[in-house]
Parts: structure tokens; sequence; C-alpha cells
């Protein structure tokens, strides 16, 4: 699991049917003290984030099951929202 920022929003009105009703949303992946890593990328959303929510994804072949009985085309998903992150300092 990664920790990301919502950056914004993905419409597609035409899509492989397994996806219809997943929301697409591009996730700025963070390190622990909100500092941007990596490329933005475009993940599946089920679970209701927005822009600005920062969450919790799963990149990889698990991402494909995010349904019991599909397995999807996708590689990355939304699996949470992120209350709140506590890092111990040294």
């Amino acid at each position: 699991m990664q920790i990301g920022k919502v950056t914004g929003n993905i419409w597609a009105t035409r899509k492989e049917d397994g996806l219809t009703g997943l929301k697409f949303l591009f996730v700025q992946l963070e390190d622990p003290h909100g500092r941007p890593i990596e490329t933005p990328f475009i993940a599946a959303d089920r679970i209701g984030a927005g822009i600005g929510d920062r969450v919790l994804v799963t990149r990889g072949s698990a991402a494909r099951f995010i349904f019991k009985d599909k397995d999807l085309p996708i590689d990355a998903v939304i699996i949470g929202i992120v209350d709140s992150i506590d890092v111990e300092s040294r």
C-alpha cells in the first residue's frame, strides 16, 4: 500500500463493461511527510474519495480483484481514505 493525494478526476463515458460504476481519479503519491514522490497516475475508486483527500492505494495485480467474482483490467485502486498520519521523527 502507498499513501497519495487525489489531485483530479477522469471522466470516461465509454469503458470496459466491468468498469461501469467505478470512478477514476488522478493520485499523486506522497512520502509520510506529504512531499510528492513519483509521477501521478490514475486509480479506480469505489469508496467515494474526492479531490484533496489523502488516500491509501494498492497497485499491481492485487488491484484487479476489488470484486470477488470479477477480474478487472485495472492496476491501481483506492482502498481507503486517510483520517490522520502520525510519524515519529528522530
